[in-house]
């Protein structure tokens, strides 16, 4: 999976150029030499990044070709001769990136000669013990909690809770539950899936090595625990033994008590997507065989399950090819099938979000280029197979890649990304049936949930939905688990928008308002009601008008429900009738298909009979044919019988008078 911006990584362009190239080897040091970046780099990528560090510091390729006997010089000549008029910017974080994409650890391997400006430990508090002002923002102090790989793991901020979940009574406000248990290593472009109050974490990539392993979160009792998955056959019938090549970018859905690892990059990539499955029951792998062409093989995509299919969309190929290539898997056949939407699909990408609203449209949000993240929202309608680009309302996020999503009811939960400048800090929700988008929570700081490919999932704890991200990357790997419970007023605020005026948007329905209010009373947070936002006397004196509006808003709403209810009643009993219809058309036609039917099988049988007499005549006719020949030969024999009694009388008839003439019949011959 490409990797955009890193998350709050300290450095702005064009400082992060530099200090990627000085890393790289660029930078007129000793250890600048071809040889060098050579020796870091494959001959593909070091060329690919010398030309765009010549077009970022130098400009267009002007220079002479060189001789064509010294092929190195001619090969880097003709990389950064085919970035033509790049742009400077555009060349400074394209090298940045496929800097990322070769070594995704480089930034934490070089700080240690890197000065940059980010709020770590040990600077996060000035000498007057308040919060630091970086860059024009202004950051809370974190504290130190552990170490991972020689680098410093910093504490949450004041946006993150550190307690236990069962004992935090806020809303929309993302928690750091303390967990036990074998942590998973920290890593991001992981798969992540929910069964069964537990979240399955698989795969991904750490210091840019791909992973292979497999962990489970206890939701019940937050617990980590790792899988020693066991080696399986492939399924469908193909007897060879399975081994689990380790990846990332891959998407993990929760199938048939089954986990579906579908695509990803590997070390070693295939020519096509291989979908694997690891059985809950046995705790084996398995390759699950398909049927029709299947998609190339890709990682950075979105995989979408909408009833017993797969929907993917997008991604990246082994080549950095971007793609936008729609394929569904019916997973009961097992049988790929390529889409050809109509209208304007979404431009290539990868590292966007999806997700699927009424089991009908698929949604595209955000993702990313090579150079250019997007904010775009696109909509398939899978029955008709049509694109659309619909307008978006509310507050629209702004661009980034590498961010997760999972949907809630209507409402799509949207957390973390980069946009090749900084990370995104906002968690958002679009009301899926309004495309209203508004801003659930803002953290600040370092932290894991602004990051890029980490996981988003949702779970339930106590009755209540709660979304669980995990991992990411922001400077650094992460192995955390946060966990955000979405309020009525972040779920519905969408709505709301729509019905109430700005003065009091914060309030919902009257029931649920005072159904919140109860349960935010209870929980003692600081004595505030998170829910409504204004004091009792101001409550007071707007308390009423706001009521008279909501009642007849809502008398309103119901009025055009059971109008909507009237219309679909007469449209179901006008459906019925034609049912009712079509049934009696169909009975009628069964019963002249059975007298078809009849009728068909009498001239069966007469044609049957018709058979059998045809043979017996050939047979009369051949048994004729005999007694002809027969009668033939008999004709023959009885002519040359007679011939021969006419002979014989002839002779006879001429001795008798040759005698009495005194001429025998010896003689005569003689003289003849």
């Amino acid at each position: 999976m490409a990797t955009m911006g890193r998350a709050s990584s300290g450095l702005q362009y064009p400082e992060r150029f530099y200090a990627a190239a000085s890393y790289a080897g660029f930078d007129g040091s000793p250890r600048s030499s071809s040889k060098a970046v050579r020796a870091k780099f494959n001959s593909e990528s070091a060329l690919i990044l010398y030309a765009l560090y010549q077009q970022a510091t130098v400009g267009p390729c002007n220079t002479p070709e060189p001789s064509a006997w010294n092929a190195v010089e001619k090969s880097k000549w003709s990389s950064w001769k085919k970035l033509a008029d790049m742009a400077s910017t555009e060349a400074m974080r394209l090298f940045v990136k496929i800097l990322e994409e070769e070594d995704p650890g480089w930034y934490s391997r070089a700080s240690n000669s890197v000065s940059e400006p980010v709020v770590d430990v040990q600077m996060n508090q000035n000498s007057k013990g308040g919060p630091v002002v970086e860059n024009g923002n202004t950051y809370p102090e974190t504290k130190t909690i552990s170490t991972e790989n020689g680098s410093i793991q910093e504490a949450h901020d004041k946006d993150v809770v550190s307690e236990g979940i069962g004992s935090v009574g806020v809303y929309d406000k993302w928690i750091a539950p303390p967990v036990s248990g074998q942590h998973p290593k920290a890593r991001y472009e992981h798969g992540a899936a929910v069964i069964q109050d537990k979240m399955y974490i698989y795969g991904g990539n750490h210091n840019g090595r791909y992973l292979n392993d497999l962990h489970v979160f206890d939701l019940r009792s937050w617990t980590w625990s790792k899988i020693e998955a066991k080696v399986g056959d492939e399924s469908h019938g193909s007897p060879s033994p399975v081994t689990v090549s380790p990846c990332a970018g891959h998407s993990l859905i929760p199938w048939d008590n089954k986990l579906l690892s579908v695509a990803g990059h590997t070390k070693d990539p295939t020519e096509s997507i291989q979908v694997k499955a690891f059985d809950l029951h046995t705790s084996s792998w398995s390759f699950l065989k398909t049927y029709g062409k299947p998609p190339t093989s890709r990682g950075g995509q979105s995989v979408t399950l909408i009833g017993g299919s797969l929907v993917v969309f997008g991604g990246q190929d082994a080549k950095r090819t971007l793609l936008n290539d729609l394929h569904i898997l019916d997973l009961e056949t097992m049988t790929w099938d390529e889409i050809d939407a109509v209208g304007a699909s979404p431009s290539p990408r990868s590292d966007h979000a999806a997700a699927v609203h009424a089991d009908r449209y698929l949604l595209i949000f955000g993702g990313g280029s090579h150079a250019t993240c997007f904010n775009d929202l696109h909509v398939l309608d899978l029955q008709t197979m049509e694109w659309s680009k619909p307008t978006q309302q509310g507050e629209i996020p702004t661009p980034r890649a590498g961010h997760a999503g999972v949907p809630v009811g209507e409402n799509w939960f949207i957390v973390g990304g980069g946009d090749n400048k900084s990370g995104v800090s906002e968690t958002v929700v679009l009301n899926m049936s309004t495309l209203v988008w508004s801003v659930v929570t803002t953290v600040e700081g370092r932290i894991p949930v602004a990051s890029e490919g980490l996981s988003l999932v949702v779970g339930c704890y106590n009755g209540e939905d709660v979304l669980l991200s995990f991992g990411g990357y922001n400077g650094r790997y992460n192995n955390e688990v946060n966990v955000l419970k979405p309020s009525l007023k972040s779920t519905l605020q969408s709505k709301t928008e729509t019905l109430v005026p700005d003065s009091v948007s914060a309030v919902h329905d009257a029931p649920n308002v005072a159904r919140d209010v109860q349960s935010e009373y209870e929980a003692g947070q600081d004595g505030k009601i998170r829910e409504i936002v204004m004091d009792a006397e101001p409550m007071k004196s707007r308390g009423k008008n706001f009521n008279e509006h909501l009642v007849a808003t809502l008398k309103a709403d119901k009025e055009e429900l059971e109008s909507s209810l009237s219309k679909e009643k007469a449209q179901s009993l006008q459906l019925k009738q034609e049912l009712s219809e079509a049934e009696t058309r169909n009975t009628d036609l069964y019963k002249e298909l059975q007298s078809v039917r009849g009728q068909l099988a009498s001239e069966q049988s007469r044609c049957f009979k018709l058979e059998v007499e045809l043979a017996e005549l050939r047979q009369k006719l051949q048994n004729m044919e005999a007694l002809q020949k027969e009668l033939e030969l008999l004709q023959r024999q009885k002519a040359a019988s007679e011939q021969a009694a006419l002979n014989a009388r002839k002779q006879g008839s001429g001795g008798v008078w040759g005698w009495l003439a005194g001429t025998p019949g010896s003689e005569k011959s003689d003289d003849a």
